[in-house]
């Protein structure tokens, strides 16, 4: 089974900061304040501050894909 994947899109963002300061190990701000996207595949312990980020950000710029089950 893979891991969950974690977009950003760049142009959505209005660089409000809440994905950096909900997860810094995931997400940072570049030198214009858009998000920067650390893990696209964060490790387990990083996944909930991940999937809170997504709901914290006032401009939906990211995007949190849990892998689909392995039906095998």
């Amino acid at each position: 089974m893979s891991a969950p994947h974690v977009k950003v899109d760049r142009d959505r963002c209005i660089g409000a900061g809440m994905c950096a300061m909900t997860a810094p190990e995931v997400f940072d701000q570049d030198d214009d304040g858009l998000v920067l996207l650390l893990h696209a595949t964060p490790p387990a312990a990083h996944r909930a501050a991940a999937r809170m980020a997504v709901g914290l950000c006032p401009a939906g710029a990211i995007t949190f894909a849990e892998p689909e089950p392995d039906d095998s």
